[in-house]
């Protein structure tokens, strides 16, 4: 067929390549970068062409040298977008929300943005478990209904739905709901910040039970989602760990040698911290991860809390 008539055969060599855009390339975006250039099963597309979308000019050389195609566009001025269209074949989309506001326009905005030209082939959201809200201890699976109990979380859910419905367009959409995320050279990545400042934490019959993932598995499980994940799906991301709030602390603290937090109720923990971090001791769930190992096929590098604390501080 002449190449006139035939739009893959009319394009630059570089434009047949396979076209992953990351949006957010904050420190897990980075940890996706890192791990794609290490190559093995997290890059099974060898001649991969990566694209970063950055705010910041000052973070082009650094994303440069990363091996990514900085595009300078800002997610809260939809104008700038434009240059998105059509330029990826494969998105991952780890932009979080704006802090205040019921929707996350930031979402919106990159989705019509991507729409304007031939969709990607794959789209994945990172989003949070915390859409689910309080379920009591329970065991989770992606079928529950969720349950937004934040401003923080229903800005979530939003986005969650704006990209199924995308996916309803033939695009391969997968939403990655994600607990606490940890990791030593990460940002507040660990507890030994709040255990030296002696935090409390709540007492045994007041705990919630937490979920964690470390940040390198993270990655990992974002790029297994882009060539593995099904349409449409939703997937818990996790590890195996499973334990109530303080006792997490417990183990982190014996780890680093450190006196453990002080135990008390519910009612004085309102009284010493803020909404947003009583937020996180109000919910309490265990995620079923029978997806991300067996669709996905995700064998974690970190399957606990302890292992991956204890390989920081080794």
């Amino acid at each position: 067929m002449p190449s006139n008539q035939n739009p893959s055969g009319a394009l630059p060599a570089r434009f047949r390549r396979p076209r992953l855009l990351i949006v957010g390339c904050g420190d897990v975006g980075v940890r996706v970068l890192r791990a794609l250039s290490q190559g093995g099963n997290a890059s099974p597309r060898p001649r991969l062409r990566v694209l970063a979308l950055t705010s910041s000019a000052e973070r082009v050389a650094e994303l440069r040298a990363l091996g990514a195609e900085p595009l300078l566009g800002n997610l809260d001025a939809p104008a700038t977008l434009r240059r998105l269209a059509g330029v990826a074949t494969h998105v991952l989309h780890l932009a979080p929300p704006p802090q205040a506001g019921a929707t996350d326009p930031r979402t919106a905005a990159l989705l019509a943005a991507l729409r304007q030209r031939t969709l990607p082939k794959t789209l994945v959201y990172a989003s949070t478990s915390g859409v689910y809200g309080d379920c009591g201890g329970a065991w989770v699976a992606e079928t529950r209904t969720v349950a937004p109990a934040t401003a923080r979380a229903r800005r979530r859910v939003h986005a969650e739905q704006s990209v199924r419905r995308f996916g309803r367009a033939g695009v391969r959409a997968s939403v990655l709901r994600v607990p606490g995320i940890y990791a030593p050279n990460r940002a507040n990545g660990t507890p030994e910040a709040r255990l030296r400042r002696g935090t409390p934490v709540l007492r045994a019959q007041d705990d919630v039970v937490t979920n964690h993932i470390h940040a390198d598995d993270l990655a990992r499980a974002c790029l297994a989602a882009l060539w593995r994940g099904a349409p449409q799906r939703i997937y818990n991301l996790s590890d195996e760990s499973q334990l109530p709030m303080g006792d997490y602390f417990d183990l982190a603290a014996d780890l680093y040698g450190l006196p453990r937090p002080p135990r008390i109720a519910r009612s004085e923990m309102a009284e010493q911290l803020g909404a947003m971090q009583m937020s996180f001791m109000s919910e309490s769930r265990r995620l079923d991860t029978t997806r991300m190992v067996c669709e996905l096929g995700l064998r974690l590098a970190y399957p606990t809390v302890e292992q991956g604390l204890r390989a920081a501080s080794a």
